[in-house]
């Protein structure tokens, strides 16, 4: 059984700041989010976890390993970086889906998005590490089959860009669903999804739903660990095995 701590990153009265005094360049704005983006991702990947960037001023980040001591931390550091703050909850549960629903409302029970007042907001709990296991955190690392030969070095960029995104939505709203599964895109035609404890046929059942779907043929990697980049590297190895020998899905 997996145990997913899941963490929401959200960035404090992030709308109205765009627009004080006036409207900020909107080149500015996205500078912004994407060093923010990567700072982040470094900050909670040099502890072993992973962050997504969804819509940028929105995160989700997977947080096995992580203390609320090192969430604090990385808030911290933010806030000295920044001249906008986070604010972090962190939830956990079998089912990563649910964790980040619970993460979700600990952060609206505390005030909008949007409320100037609301401020680095810190709240929830992790696992206690008695409660840690080797396989707590199950990573799916998905990629499209032949997309340089396919695509890439045969339609132009904006198509190739058009059918990965097709592919994309697909698969993140089908592992929702049908597997309470966050998938999330992360550059090329790469998808890495957080799952609960999925087995080769439920693989096997959104890949094929993909395909038949919006016509983009996927294979994956899985891998399980105790941290998410233990789980996430596997998934890469398994990726690998999946490209050497010509197979759709491989468990690390």
């Amino acid at each position: 059984m997996t145990n997913a701590q899941i963490t929401l990153i959200q960035i404090d009265n992030y709308g109205p700041w765009t627009v004080t005094p006036e409207p900020r360049r909107e080149v500015d704005l996205q500078t912004l989010q994407s060093r923010l983006y990567a700072d982040l991702s470094q900050l909670i990947g040099n502890r072993e976890g992973y962050v997504f960037f969804t819509r940028f001023d929105n995160m989700v980040a997977v947080t096995n390993g992580l203390s609320l001591d090192d969430h604090a931390l990385v808030q911290e550091s933010v806030g000295n970086r920044y001249p906008v703050t986070v604010s972090l909850s962190v939830a956990t549960g079998t089912n990563p889906v649910q964790a980040l629903h619970d993460a979700t409302e600990l952060l609206q029970d505390a005030g909008s998005a949007q409320d100037h007042s609301r401020r680095e907001i810190l709240d929830g709990r992790t696992i206690d590490e008695e409660f840690r296991t080797d396989d707590d955190v199950q990573i799916a690392h998905f990629d499209v089959n032949d997309m340089t030969g396919n695509y890439t070095d045969e339609v132009n960029a904006f198509d190739s860009f058009i059918h990965i995104e097709q592919g994309y939505a697909e698969l993140m709203r089908y592992m929702r669903e049908a597997h309470d599964s966050l998938s999330f895109f992360v550059g090329g035609d790469n998808v890495i999804a957080v799952c609960p404890n999925l087995t080769e046929s439920d693989y096997e059942d959104a890949i094929r739903h993909v395909k038949e779907s919006v016509e983009v043929d996927l294979k994956v990697g899985v891998g399980q660990g105790r941290v998410p980049q233990d789980a996430g590297m596997d998934a890469k190895h398994a990726l690998e095995t999946c490209r050497a020998t010509g197979s759709k899905i491989e468990f690390e």
